[in-house]
């Protein structure tokens, strides 16, 4: 199987997708903004409501909504880790160290917080699930730092190992040499990519994981004006600050999916490809050769037909193979799945033809739970089937789909009235692609200018553009606009003489609308001017009825109807 990952840098976000023999598998979108809260990112917060209740506290880590911590997120070495934050914070000169703090009794899993938090209390909490609709992080006070093959965990001073490790000779070597080498004070899961590595590999990543949590201290000792920067915090608390932020998305997702068997990592930035290059020298040093600097004009995800099935494959409705399709729909609860067969038929039988759509539709749902990222509770309704060996085979075909996906999961049989529900973990909102566009010119009214003078509003732009930029521009189209503007003899073509006059270069996009474009410069930045007013498109035909009592003819209409 041939995977590659494809990097998307863009001013406002970067998207990284997976594809697996060409076709996307995953795609993870993050952010360029400084109010990000990214699982793993660990803030120094203060406690603003006890609810007793829920037997949770609300925390102000920096955030417009207060986030969340339960009281079975405190931990058992809470205690001892509420002793070392306040020695770390009264001593600012040095570390404390880690092996001789003082060890509060382990916390029960039956008790109050109440018991162990107050209003004004500070503490240290690490974000487990990213902003979610209407709700803040969710927070734990387990405090781990997670690598690549081990996962450090501060005070909890045991060896654990991943359950998918499944020989227990394995098993026993890996415990016993990750206790030989680990640090005193800290506790350590060994990760199932950890599987058959050498000692040293596994020593070397611990070493760095100890450093970026006694670098997270410093950081927590230091006043919040030199703590780690990048983020506009929403709180008003001059205590209240980040400190230590996780790897941004696309070195996570590298982390966590990374193979020598991957075919290529392709990056269409520079510092970014330089980052990605660094880390991927740190954990597969022979691998290097795979990281690649995209540098085509073309947008990368067009060149890697991402686009495409980000379209087909992100909508309401999506297909599958023989005429099937799938409707997808949204609720504040969880996620509901159609099945249909559409209106082709597989078998002259009605239950056989009902069992081999369900089983094509379950290959499409686990492929789309892992695509968008679906969390919480997914109901599927399959098409009805008589026959219990039908209904087990399919249950067991999606468990077994189901196995490769790395989210912790569970699957239920087909109830009597024909549905299968499926719990996915959720740590982030489900990916959310709009597939549709609004008319760039009529923003959803209807109307349009004529399309026959589009190329005239395009030249207008360029004049525009061209005035205050200079030359070297390059003008992004959609591809059916970018095909006009290419057809003929190349010399006398629109590219050809728009390159003569103004010097831009001309690039097809499938992501934008069909009537739209967008300018860059020299270095590949985005450029904007204020909208022009072409007299074209100050006149409509409301203005026309407003100012004149005469209706326009069909022949005079200066609007076209937007098909």
């Amino acid at each position: 199987m041939k995977s590659e990952l494809i990097v998307d840098v863009q001013p406002q976000e970067i998207a990284i997708a997976l594809t697996e023999d060409d076709r996307l598998q995953e795609i993870n979108r993050e952010k360029r903004d400084a109010d990000n809260f990214s699982v793993g990112n660990i803030y120094y917060g203060r406690v603003k409501k006890v609810m007793p209740a829920l037997n949770a506290v609300f925390v102000d880590v920096g955030h417009e909504k207060d986030a969340f911590l339960h009281y079975l997120d405190l931990g058992s070495e809470f205690l001892t880790l509420r002793n070392y934050v306040t020695k770390a914070v009264s001593d600012r000169r040095k570390l404390p160290s880690m092996a001789r703090v003082q060890r509060g009794a382990p916390v029960k899993r039956e008790g109050q917080i109440a018991d162990h938090l107050k209003i004004g209390d500070l503490l240290l909490v690490q974000v487990t699930k990213e902003p979610i609709n209407t709700k803040g992080p969710r927070l734990t006070a387990e405090i781990s730092i997670a690598g690549r093959n081990v996962v450090l965990i501060p005070f909890a001073d045991k060896v654990m190992v991943s359950s998918k490790i499944k020989r227990e000779s394995e098993r026993s070597r890996l415990k016993q040499l990750v206790a030989s080498i680990k640090p005193k004070g800290f506790g350590v899961i060994v990760r199932t990519l950890a599987e058959d590595k050498r000692v040293a590999e596994l020593d070397n990543e611990l070493q760095l994981l100890v450093k970026r949590w006694e670098e997270a201290v410093r950081n927590l000792q230091v006043p919040k004006e030199s703590t780690v920067p990048a983020r506009k915090s929403q709180s008003k608390d001059a205590e209240v600050r980040l400190i230590s932020e996780e790897f941004g998305r696309t070195i996570g997702v590298i982390r966590d999916l990374f193979s020598p068997e991957f075919a290529s990592i392709q990056v269409n930035d520079e510092e970014m490809y330089n980052e990605v290059k660094q880390y991927i020298e740190l954990i597969a040093p022979d691998s290097v050769k795979l990281v690649k600097h995209y540098r085509l004009k073309q947008p990368i995800f067009d060149k890697y037909d991402i686009t495409r099935q980000m379209k087909t494959g992100l909508g309401r409705t999506v297909g599958f193979k023989h005429g099937g399709y799938l409707v997808i729909d949204r609720t504040e609860a969880l996620f509901a799945i159609d099945v249909n067969s559409g209106s082709k038929k597989l078998f002259e039988d009605q239950e056989e033809n009902a069992f081999q759509y369900n089983m094509l539709a379950a290959d499409e749902i686990v492929h789309q739970l892992r695509l968008r990222d679906i969390g919480g509770i997914i109901i599927v309704d399959f098409i009805d089937m008589d026959s219990a060996e039908h209904q087990q085979q399919l249950y067991e075909h999606v468990r077994q789909l189901m196995n490769r996906d790395r989210a912790r999961h569970n699957v239920l049989p087909l109830s009597k009235f024909g549905l299968m529900q499926i719990t996915r973990q959720r740590v982030r909102p489900a990916v959310e692609v709009d597939v549709t566009e609004v008319c760039p010119l009529c923003h959803g009214k209807g109307k349009i200018q004529p399309s026959i003078l589009f190329t005239d509003t395009v030249e207008s732009e360029l004049e525009r553009y061209s005035e205050q930029f200079g030359k070297g521009l390059t003008l992004e189209l959609h591809p059916f606009v970018y095909a006009y503007a290419t057809r003929g003899v190349f010399w006398k073509t629109l590219k050809a003489v728009w390159r003569r006059r103004f010097g831009v270069r001309l690039v097809e996009n499938q992501s934008i609308g069909m009537l739209d474009m967008r300018f860059f410069n020299r270095k590949g930045e985005p450029l904007m001017l204020e909208s022009s007013e072409a007299p074209i498109e100050k006149t409509s035909l409301d203005t026309q009825l407003t100012t004149q009592d005469v209706r326009p003819t069909a022949e005079t209409s200066p609007t076209e109807a937007n098909v």
